[in-house]
């Protein structure tokens, strides 16, 4: 009999258990829950994180029932946080959810240490100034922040970490880690006691594609002098070779074997960014550093030694053409091997552990079995203080945006949400927010813009008229479509750091609403 369904069966597919378990412990902080607030909040709970504080001191106003679905005509009057809270809890009667009647603003002035109680902070519709300081006190409470604004027809999402680690990064193209071109003993001596030759066609047609791959490249580089194909000329006569061993037109084993004669020449060892992180600083361990430090220590000792230039094998094979017996023995070798190699891992873990002066068991058994599963693909992001990026931003990047016009509109929105919050602090209104100014709203925001460029060090760059004008039309306004976007966005940024799995974005996310692009500015 089938388990039953749980609430979150469809989502467990894609994070699994564990990425399920760490979404339903987390608890999220809510800044302004106007509606590009509101619908990232909603897809989280939706989601079950374990619970949600919202912070609004604004009251709610006839002009908010046109954006935000959250609230309805009763509530105009009440408290926004209170509205919204309530509804949220019953989308998700699992989620805590509870509400603070402040204004964020006056919240990161009067009591930064308020924000060091959640997982994650997500900061919306906040103006420059706010941002900077909120970034600083995260960042030094080690609280993950994701920044997400809507503005008319534009809006961003930025995260905001010291160093975010994924280890299930679900990478949609990977290579299957076969070795095909680098086998251990006892995978090359299961290959010695198969025969290519065997006059049988009913066996010569189930032999596995694996195997007929391991014989033919060890053929190849007999014949070759210990190299394998490397030419577009070697690759052909390398599947011309494969070819000539069919006796019919109806092998499909030999047929999956040509279509993956690409994994033989895969180069053998670590890729190059797997090698950057063993060799960063951070691999150096102490007793402060993170569980992933001390494996990927664990993981340089392994590649160095008993891994032999390679990491621990993830131990699965793809489906393939294959007789029952020889596919569950070739399976079981691999499974075997990843056992082996986990084992001396989870050794090399519990002496780093010992050394740096760490509980030897600390570490789970599962979490290194997935890093041992998932070495070859484990990511690390870090990411610039917002103030160092609205301070000096990386010239050849911001100077390539400006003159690149399929990033034009991009850099401009961001160019000009920036000088916007310089026009409100200068003007206490936004550029187009009023009536009967625009011309005048036009002229400022343009000095500002100009201004803003030149201290970045591009004097002589210009936005265009008809950007300057839209963003003076927008008034600042919020509206649903571009928020819910937004929100959406920054809500799966939101689960891809709370699960660890997949790798977040890095750099500004910018929704150009004009040209229905979405783009990403590494600043």
């Amino acid at each position: 009999m089938a388990e039953p369904k749980t609430k979150y069966d469809r989502q467990l597919r894609i994070w699994g258990e564990q990425g399920q378990a760490a979404l339903e412990k987390s608890s999220i902080c809510l800044l302004n829950c106007g509606p590009t607030g509101s619908e990232t909040l909603k897809n989280l709970v939706l989601g079950g994180v374990g619970s949600v504080t919202v912070v609004d001191g604004s009251k709610l106003e006839l002009g908010d029932l046109g954006n935000n679905f959250m609230v309805d005509e009763s509530s105009v009057g009440q408290s926004k946080a209170k509205t919204v809270c309530a509804f949220l809890q019953e989308l998700n009667d699992a989620v805590k959810a509870k509400f603070i009647e402040e204004y964020p603003e006056a919240l990161i002035e009067s009591n930064p240490s308020f924000f060091s109680q959640f997982t994650l902070v997500v900061a919306t519709q906040l103006v420059e100034d706010s941002m900077v300081k909120l970034d600083k006190i995260c960042r030094d409470a080690n609280i993950m922040l994701i920044f997400a604004r809507s503005y008319g027809l534009t809006g961003f999402v930025r995260i905001s970490v010291k160093e975010h680690a994924v280890i299930e990064s679900k990478p949609d193209h990977f290579l299957d880690d076969l070795r095909l071109n680098n086998p251990w003993p006892e995978l090359r001596r299961f290959a010695e006691t198969i025969d290519l030759d065997v006059a049988d066609p009913v066996v010569h047609k189930h032999t596995p594609y694996v195997i007929i791959l391991i014989k033919m490249a060890e053929e190849w580089a007999k014949s070759h002098g210990g190299t394998l194909p490397s030419t577009r000329e070697d690759k052909k006569e390398f599947k011309d070779l494969i070819k000539a061993r069919m006796i019919a037109s109806d092998e499909d084993n030999y047929k999956e074997a040509m279509e993956a004669s690409f994994k033989v020449f895969a180069p053998r060892g670590i890729s190059p960014s797997l090698q950057q992180i063993i060799n960063d600083t951070s691999s150096e361990v102490n007793s402060n550093s993170s569980e992933f430090w001390v494996m990927v220590a664990a993981l340089k000792e392994f590649i160095a030694n008993e891994g032999g230039g390679e990491v621990p094998l993830e131990g699965s094979i793809p489906d393939m053409t294959s007789s029952t017996e020889l596919y569950v023995n070739l399976q079981k070798i691999y499974q075997a091997k990843a056992e082996t190699d986990f084992l001396v891992m989870e050794q090399r873990v519990k002496k780093i552990l010992n050394r740096i002066g760490r509980d030897p068991d600390s570490i789970s058994k599962a979490n290194i079995k997935s890093f041992c599963k998932n070495a070859r693909k484990v990511k690390v992001c870090r990411y610039r203080l917002i103030e160092d990026e609205f301070n000096s931003p990386v010239q050849p990047e911001l100077q390539k945006y400006l003159t690149d016009e399929d990033y034009s509109v991009a850099v401009g929105f961001y160019i000009l949400l920036r000088a916007a919050d310089r026009y409100a602090s200068n003007y206490n209104s936004f550029p187009g927010q009023f009536d009967g100014e625009m011309d005048e709203d036009i002229s400022r925001l343009k000095t500002i813009a100009v201004a803003l460029l030149g201290d970045l060090g591009c004097n002589g760059s210009t936005l265009t008229e008809d950007l300057i004008n839209e963003m003076c039309r927008y008034g600042a306004a919020e509206l649903h479509a571009v928020a819910a976007f937004v929100g959406g966005i920054a809500s799966q940024e939101v689960i891809k750091l709370i699960t660890r799995q997949f790798v977040p974005m890095c750099g500004t996310f910018i929704f150009n609403g004009i040209d229905h692009k979405s783009q990403l500015l590494s600043l």
